[in-house]
């Protein structure tokens, strides 16, 4: 989706309607900044207000995704442009949560390195070493549940039997035997338990 065009889609048909930014906002039960914003290409409109929204401006919500009227003609055509490129976005986002899980593993892993280094290299009291080695610890338990979360929602897991591609629940990935990120586990559609690779698209 373009957000840049559906925001000057948005402003053209609040104008078309004679309203303000305000008087929309009030309509909606929101502030003339998320307007703002939207028109700007900012932000999208809330999808607990897309509804309300598209009716307000006399659109369908497939007009104000599409940034444009579409015509019965090609609306087949921009319907599945529409859902290609809300695809293509997803595995964009999700590449980069993952990239963002290893540089929090990376940022976790130097801190108990270091004070590993430092309780072998220099000499000290036998409690004082436990507590730098603690404390290095923490950055990696604060950590681990946020990475697990993108390990589980990021992408997809397929099955090693049926090939099956699926979104795990947190559970399921906190619990399984991982090497990297390929994780046993049991597919919701073989019902089979296997080595699941980790794939960013369903194609």
């Amino acid at each position: 989706m373009d957000q840049i065009k559906i925001g000057k889609f948005i402003a053209m048909r609040r104008k078309l309607k004679g309203l303000t930014q305000s008087q929309l906002a009030e309509k909606l039960g929101i502030t003339d900044r998320a307007v703002s914003k939207w028109e700007t290409g900012k932000s999208m409109p809330d999808c607990s207000i897309m509804l309300e929204l598209c009716s307000e401006l006399d659109i369908s919500v497939n007009d104000l995704l599409n940034g444009e009227v579409v015509s019965m003609e090609n609306y087949k055509e921009k319907s599945e442009q529409m859902l290609l490129d809300m695809a293509k976005q997803k595995e964009e986002s999700d590449k980069r949560l993952l990239h963002i899980e290893i540089v929090m593993g990376i940022c976790c892993i130097i801190p108990l390195i270091a004070s590993t280094i430092i309780v072998s290299a220099v000499p000290m009291k036998e409690w004082l070493a436990t507590v730098i080695v603690l404390a290095s610890l923490v950055p990696l338990l604060i950590a681990t549940p946020f990475a697990l979360k993108i390990e589980q929602t990021a992408g997809y897991y397929e099955c090693a039997h049926c090939h099956h591609k699926y979104v795990p629940t947190y559970k399921s990935v906190f619990f399984a035997m991982h090497s990297g990120r390929t994780r046993y586990m049991k597919c919701p559609q073989c019902n089979k338990r296997s080595w699941n690779k980790k794939v960013i698209s369903k194609d």
